[in-house]
């Protein structure tokens, strides 16, 4: 069966479509409560029970962290882009006021066994939504329950303009879904890390039972049910840390690079071993681990490698799995990725989709009729 690919459709093809699927989310959201509708179909193989959204409630800011002032001396400071000069300037700024919370998200003696932790920016309503609807569902899945969060910062400088819309929205999702934690921090690149520190703090509080962890982007695909599978062998109670291993990763020099590290930041020749932020996953044990070891390392810009950083710490290492692919699916020869669905069947998460794709291909997957000879197997 053939998946078409977004680089063949033509643009206005393209803008129909994606504003057909924007309205029909919004239609979907507004006029229909998924609260209300009748349970699902499985995939024939998980029995699947809806799960109710949780509540929300909202806190105020707070005062702003004040810049250090003693970052100006670093060695070189005014050759350094803006960025990494306010980087530094704020380093130590860590403990940020939770605009919305998600306090009953993991209420009762037994936790969930897997939480999806997705980090997104305030603007990314299509990308939340779809994952609501695909593959981000609230549920039992044969007696293990998922449960689901978006990470949220408050909007970056270049949303100005739309802040106050983009507050209204999270508020209006928090209200609604019950599934979003947003800070009172910008949500830049740089500050990704923020979201992994906050979020381990968030769980010793507010989730502390939950048996595993998937961190990712919005832009991720997620087969739940292959995660579960894998997970099914894994005990909660032993370090697990898996994903896409990046070993030998050097750190980018240039400072037009989106990942620039000056030495002033890591005067090392190489980052320790860490897994791809597209996504990965952690057991209950590592995650522990990680809360204690992020607590005495100090912020770094690029959110994955300070995971590795902090997997050392500790002593742990990541592994890898052939079933997440953080840079996609590329077939021998092939000059762009595959988006056929038999090529996805027995992946756990790929990045990176559009909205529309990841509706596309959560359809195609639990379609009945699919059909893929071995031929279709990524290596």
């Amino acid at each position: 069966m053939a998946f078409p690919c977004r680089r063949s459709l033509k643009p206005k093809i393209l803008t129909c479509l994606l504003a057909g699927l924007s309205f029909s989310i919004l239609h979907h959201w507004f006029l229909g409560d998924p609260r209300f509708q009748q349970k699902q179909r499985s995939d024939g193989s998980l029995q699947v029970t809806h799960v109710a959204p949780a509540a929300t409630s909202p806190s105020s800011p707070g005062p702003p962290c004040v810049a250090n002032a003693s970052a100006n001396a670093t060695a070189d400071f005014e050759k350094l882009p803006a960025r990494i000069q306010d980087f530094l300037r704020y380093r130590h700024c860590r403990h940020f006021p939770l605009l919305w919370d998600a306090p009953a998200k993991c209420r009762g003696s037994r936790g969930p066994f897997l939480l999806l932790a997705v980090k997104s920016a305030p603007g990314n309503f299509e990308r939340r939504e779809l994952i609501r609807r695909t593959w981000g569902q609230e549920r039992s899945y044969g007696g293990r329950l998922v449960r689901r969060l978006f990470l949220l910062g408050t909007p970056a400088p270049e949303d100005a303009e739309r802040a106050e819309q983009l507050a209204e929205l999270a508020a209006l999702e928090a209200r609604e879904h019950g599934d979003v934690l947003q800070w009172a921090f910008t949500d830049t690149f740089l500050n990704l890390t923020l979201k992994h520190v906050h979020l381990l703090d968030w769980l010793e509080a507010r989730c502390p039972h939950a048996s595993f962890l998937l961190s990712g982007d919005d832009d991720v695909f997620v087969h739940t049910a292959n995660v579960l599978r894998f997970l099914e062998t894994k005990s909660p109670d032993r370090h697990l840390f898996a994903g896409q291993l990046m070993s030998g990763s050097l750190p980018i020099r240039e400072s037009w690079s989106k990942y620039f590290v000056p030495p002033q930041l890591f005067s090392g020749s190489v980052y320790p071993v860490y897994c791809s932020g597209g996504g990965f996953l952690l057991s209950h044990h590592t995650v522990q681990a990680l809360r204690q070891a992020a607590r005495h390392t100090p912020l770094f810009p690029i959110d994955d490698a300070f995971m590795g950083m902090c997997l050392e710490r500790v002593g742990l290492k990541p592994s890898g799995h052939e079933g997440i692919r953080p840079f996609g699916v590329q077939l021998p020869g092939a000059r762009q990725p595959s988006f056929d669905p038999c090529m996805y069947r027995e992946l756990l998460l790929v990045h990176r989709f559009a909205p529309y794709e990841m509706l596309l291909m959560w359809k195609a997957l639990h379609n009945p009729g699919l059909s893929c000879h071995r031929g279709h197997r990524v290596s």
